[in-house]
C-alpha cells in the first residue's frame, strides 16, 4: 500500500453503519491482569464499530515467534471464523509485524491487535486540532513499524526517468522516507501547540490559579463528574474513550471563596500503547502540572483495584506520580446494597499511602456537596501547596 492510497477496508476508520463480525482472541501468558472473558476487548471492539461474534482464549508460556499462537490454535480460529462468518480477527495483545503478516496468510482474513484498535478509536474520537495531531503522530509511528514485512508489494523497486525516488530505490524505502518526513512535520506542529499550552499555564500561574486535573480509567465517569462540578456540557457517554480532548473550566468553590482551574483529561486503559503516551504528552501535561489530581474510580467495576494500578503506572511514566491525589469513587448508585459505603469519606491505601477518598454518584448528584467541601479545603491552602496530606480520617476498607 503506497502512502496516500486508499488503505484496505480493515484499516479504514469505521464511520459507516456497516459493522464487521469479529473473532476476539486472548492469549494467557501468565500475566496477573489477563482478561479471561475478553470483556474490555469486546467493549473496545464495539466502540470501534466491530461486532464480536465469538471469543477464544488459550494459554501459552511464551508467544510463538511466527504466529503468536500455535498453528493448531490458528486452525481452530480459522474454522471458528468460517462458522460465524467473521471478516476480521482481533487479538487482545500486541502483535509484531511478522506475526501479523503470518496470521493473515494463515487465516486468510485481516488481523489486527489491541494497539491498532485503540489507535483507531482515538482517530475517530479526536476533535480538537491538537488531538488530531497527536493521533496522527501515533498512527504514523505504528504504521512505520508495519512497512517492513506486512505489504510484500512494497519490496518492488522504483526509480528511473520521471519517477520519484532515486534509481533502484525500493518502494518500501520511498514510503518509509515519506512517513518519516510526515512524522517530523507532525512533531514540529505538536511542539508549537505544546509551547502555546505552556504560555497558557504561565498565565494561570501568574494569576495564582490552583489547578486540578481529573484523571482515571476510561469510562470511570470523569466527564460526567466534570459536568456536575462546573455545570458544563462536555460530551459524556457510557462507553470507552468518550472524551479525548482536554477541556478546562473555572470552578468556583464558595467555602474557599476562590475559583480553581479544573481540567478533564483523556482516560487511561490497560496496555495503553506507548506511542500514544508519547504522542499525548501535550495533553497529559495538564496532569503533570496540576496541584491536585482528582482520581476518578468506577466503584461499581469489580476490577477497580487493577484499574487504579494501571492509572498509577501511567502517572509514573509521565512523571505525575508524586502529585497529591484525591480518590473519587464514582457510580455508588450502581453498587448493590451490601456494598454501599458505611461512610461517605475515608482513606484508601494507595501504594502504602493513606489517600483521602470520597464516594459520589455524579449522575445522581450524591456526595457532590461533600466533594466540593473537600476541594475547598485543599484550595484554601497557598498556591502550589495542598492540604490533602493534613487530612487523616479513620481508614476504611475499599468498596465497603
Amino acid at each position: 500500500m503506497r502512502l496516500g492510497q486508499t488503505p484496505p477496508t480493515h484499516l479504514t476508520p469505521r464511520n459507516s453503519p456497516i459493522v464487521a463480525p469479529t473473532i476476539l482472541v486472548g492469549v494467557d501468558l501468565g500475566v496477573p491482569n489477563f482478561d479471561s472473558e475478553l470483556e474490555e476487548l469486546g467493549l473496545l471492539a464495539q466502540t470501534a464499530g466491530l461486532t464480536p461474534v465469538a471469543r477464544i482464549t488459550c494459554k501459552r508460556r511464551a508467544p510463538d515467534a511466527a504466529l503468536f499462537i500455535g498453528s493448531g490454535k490458528a486452525d481452530e480460529i480459522k474454522l471458528l471464523a468460517q462458522q460465524h462468518g467473521a471478516t476480521e480477527i482481533l487479538f487482545d495483545q500486541s502483535l509484531s509485524p511478522g506475526q501479523q503478516r503470518n496470521l493473515e496468510r494463515h487465516l486468510e482474513l485481516p488481523v489486527n491487535d489491541r494497539t491498532y484498535l485503540i489507535l483507531e478509536i482515538f482517530a475517530q474520537r479526536a476533535r480538537s486540532h491538537e488531538g488530531k495531531l497527536q493521533v496522527e503522530l501515533a498512527r504514523l509511528q505504528y504504521l512505520s513499524t508495519r512497512l517492513v514485512r506486512r505489504w510484500s508489494h512494497l519490496e518492488r523497486q522504483t526509480g528511473g526517468a520521471g519517477v520519484r525516488g532515486g534509481p533502484g530505490e525500493k518502494q518500501i524505502e520511498l514510503d518509509r522516507r515519506m512517513i518519516d518526513e510526515t512524522i517530523k512535520r507532525t512533531k514540529e506542529r505538536l511542539s508549537k501547540v505544546k509551547r502555546q499550552r505552556q504560555t497558557q499555564r504561565r498565565q494561570r500561574e501568574r494569576r495564582d490559579a490552583f489547578n486540578i486535573s481529573l484523571i482515571g480509567y476510561t469510562n470511570a465517569g470523569k466527564s460526567t463528574l466534570f459536568n456536575a462540578l462546573v455545570k458544563a456540557r462536555a460530551y459524556a457517554a457510557d462507553q470507552l474513550f468518550a472524551t479525548l480532548d482536554t477541556t478546562t473550566r473555572q470552578l468556583y468553590l464558595g467555602d474557599a471563596q476562590r475559583s480553581v482551574s479544573l481540567s478533564d483529561t483523556v482516560g487511561f486503559i490497560r496496555d495503553l500503547p506507548h506511542g500514544l503516551v508519547d504522542a499525548f504528552q501535550a495533553t497529559l501535561q495538564e496532569a503533570v502540572d496540576a496541584d491536585l489530581l482528582l482520581h476518578v474510580v468506577d466503584a461499581s467495576n469489580s476490577n477497580y483495584t487493577e484499574q487504579i494500578a494501571q492509572v498509577q503506572s501511567v502517572l509514573a511514566e509521565i512523571g505525575a506520580d508524586q502529585i497529591p491525589q484525591l480518590l473519587v469513587f464514582n457510580k455508588m448508585d450502581a453498587l448493590p446494597a451490601e456494598l454501599q459505603p458505611v461512610r461517605m469519606e475515608d482513606t484508601y491505601d494507595l501504594h502504602g499511602v493513606q489517600t483521602p477518598r470520597v464516594f459520589v454518584s455524579a449522575r445522581e448528584n450524591l456526595g457532590m456537596p461533600l466533594l466540593r467541601q473537600r476541594l475547598a479545603s485543599v484550595a484554601s491552602a497557598a498556591p502550589g501547596a495542598s492540604s490533602v496530606d493534613e487530612y487523616s480520617p479513620e481508614p476504611h476498607g475499599a468498596g465497603s
